[in-house]
């Protein structure tokens, strides 16, 4: 189980928290990149989307429709439509 401090507040994960995580709680299942388990993990998976390699446009778009379900779940606000604009947005 993820600690609640981890969960609830923006708290950090630490490896332990991470393994307890599902695949579906990160942006990027597959390679269990980009956590979505708080509001701060879900703003970090949107600032970060760009960074994450070796994965295909398909696989993008899936962790844009996650990021945007968590963003709802969390309350943060998402104003790209579309995953390429994560992917171009200048940080």
């Amino acid at each position: 189980m993820t600690t609640k401090s981890a969960t609830k507040s923006g708290g950090k994960l630490d490896a332990a928290d991470k393994k307890t995580l599902k695949d579906s709680a990160y942006a990027f299942p597959a390679k269990r990149k980009e956590p979505l388990n708080n509001a701060t993990h879900v703003r970090n998976a949107m600032a970060r989307f760009d960074q994450v390699k070796g994965v295909t446009d398909e696989e993008r778009k899936a962790a844009f429709d996650n990021i945007k379900k968590a963003a709802k779940r969390f309350g943060v606000e998402v104003n790209e439509k579309d995953w390429k604009e994560l992917a171009h947005k200048k940080q």
